[in-house]
């Protein structure tokens, strides 16, 4: 009889460690990090920008942001995982020890989830934003989708095509957060008079072009990282399509554009006297930029670009993490 509650006991514990094992993999599927990195640029651009520039907003605004941000969370988790079920061969080259799909959780579970959270995302955004007045976020939802969709069954093997609209879609998830705060006629006939509506467009556009770039020059490392299995499986990106002299040349543009803007807007605002926000973006910012510019020329394996494309981590993370001075300066 003890021998057989030990079983039990064993076979309870072995079921929770094994359930516990499949949901650190399901983690690993949607992304958990870049997910959490949502999170905080919509989080930051609401609470730190949104909020101060329109103390008067109600608790509906809130709870109308909470519905957004989940229905982001489940469509960008739904497009990781149908990227990683189309993409379990070539992962099986390029990163074999990563793989989940197939592995830890079968294709027909992700495809599943994949469904069930993409209509889940669809569908928490119909209860706040009715659609008559708010059409462009359940349309710009539904693109997010098809385009996720297609990203990862074609368009990622075309060239530059799939770079683009991941830059795209990273930016959206940015500006989002400004489109959901107005109906479609405030859209269009914004009120210029309005100060708090110019600002908040502005940091808006100014922060999403910032992720656009830098996601375009992360794609393009990213591309020059997997170029093995890529290239194995007929994908034509800009390393295998150009070589990896011209795509350095073309990181090194687009890295350079970054740095050049970023520290035009440092001499817009000394005369304002705010040298914490220079000495923050020359640090965390600009430094692990210029960082990649001067190693890019000396990089060459997969190693050398995993560096750099953690320097650029780094200073996307630290360039929305910079939004939190808004909340002190307005």
């Amino acid at each position: 009889m003890i021998i057989g509650i030990m079983m039990i006991i064993f076979s309870q514990n072995e079921f929770k460690i094994i359930n516990l094992k499949l949901f650190i993999h399901f983690l690993k599927l949607v992304r958990w990090h870049n997910l959490l990195f949502i999170i905080l640029a919509e989080c930051l651009l609401h609470f730190c920008i949104y909020k101060p520039l329109f103390p008067l907003s109600g608790t509906e605004v809130d709870i109308r942001f909470y519905f957004m941000l989940t229905s982001n969370i489940l469509i960008a988790a739904a497009g990781y995982m149908i990227n990683d079920y189309f993409d379990v061969n070539i992962d099986q080259v390029n990163k074999p020890q990563k793989v989940v799909v197939g592995a830890y959780i079968s294709r027909r579970m992700v495809i599943f989830w994949h469904l069930i959270f993409s209509v889940l995302g669809m569908y928490i955004s119909t209860i706040v934003f009715p659609f008559q007045a708010y059409w462009h976020i359940h349309i710009t939802n539904l693109l997010a989708i098809l385009f996720l969709w297609f990203y990862s069954t074609s368009f990622k093997k075309k060239f530059l095509v799939g770079n683009i609209i991941i830059a795209m879609l990273t930016a959206w998830s940015i500006a989002i957060v400004y489109f959901s705060k107005f109906t479609v006629q405030e859209i269009l006939h914004p009120a210029i008079s309005n100060g708090a509506i110019l600002k908040f467009a502005k940091l808006t556009l100014l922060y999403s072009a910032f992720a656009f770039i830098l996601t375009l020059v992360r794609e393009a490392l990213k591309d020059m990282e997997d170029m093995e299995g890529d290239q194995k499986f007929g994908c034509n990106t800009l390393p295998i399509a150009w070589g990896l002299k011209p795509t350095k040349v073309y990181l090194a543009v687009w890295t350079f554009v970054v740095i050049a803007v970023l520290l035009i807007i440092q001499l817009y605002v000394i005369p304002f006297g705010w040298w914490y926000t220079v000495l923050y973006c020359l640090g965390f910012i600009i430094t692990p930029l210029s960082l990649v510019l001067i190693q890019l020329p000396k990089s060459f394996t997969h190693n050398h670009f995993k560096k750099l494309s953690a320097y650029l981590k780094f200073a996307m993370l630290a360039g929305i993490l910079s939004i939190l001075f808004f909340y002190f300066l307005f």
